[in-house]
């Protein structure tokens, strides 16, 4: 089974910025979909960011659109979140996923994940 690994979360001021990258540990990462998700303390998991197989198109949830850009690097089998101008309530774990279906916030639709990276936007 594909295996995703995240990483670059941490404590950041509000407007600050972070990168998160996803790596998958093989060739099948280059066929899927693959979106971060984040989850706060309470609340559901929600779609961040989703980006198609062959790079585009690329979907945002509102409150990020214009801050977070995600981008591919299909040779690297690697995902980048780049993140800025934080605000507290971008706080959460982010979780990269894949699918072999188009880009949706349906979690249901998301076959592996990641074991998450931690995000702190707090002053």
């Amino acid at each position: 089974q594909l295996q995703l690994v995240e990483s670059g979360g941490g404590l950041v001021q509000p407007g600050g910025s972070l990168r998160l990258s996803c790596v998958g540990s093989d060739i099948a990462f280059a066929v899927d979909a693959v979106a971060w998700f984040r989850q706060a303390p309470g609340k559901e998991r929600e779609g961040v960011a989703c980006i198609n197989a062959g790079g585009s198109p690329t979907n945002y949830t509102n409150s990020v659109k214009g801050r977070f850009t995600i981008s591919r690097d299909t040779a690297k089998n690697t995902v980048w979140l780049q993140m800025d101008s934080l605000k507290p309530e971008d706080t959460g774990v982010y979780y990269c996923a894949t699918t072999r279906l188009y880009c949706s916030n349906d979690v249901s639709n998301f076959g592996s994940w990641g074991q998450g990276t931690q995000v702190t936007v707090s002053a």
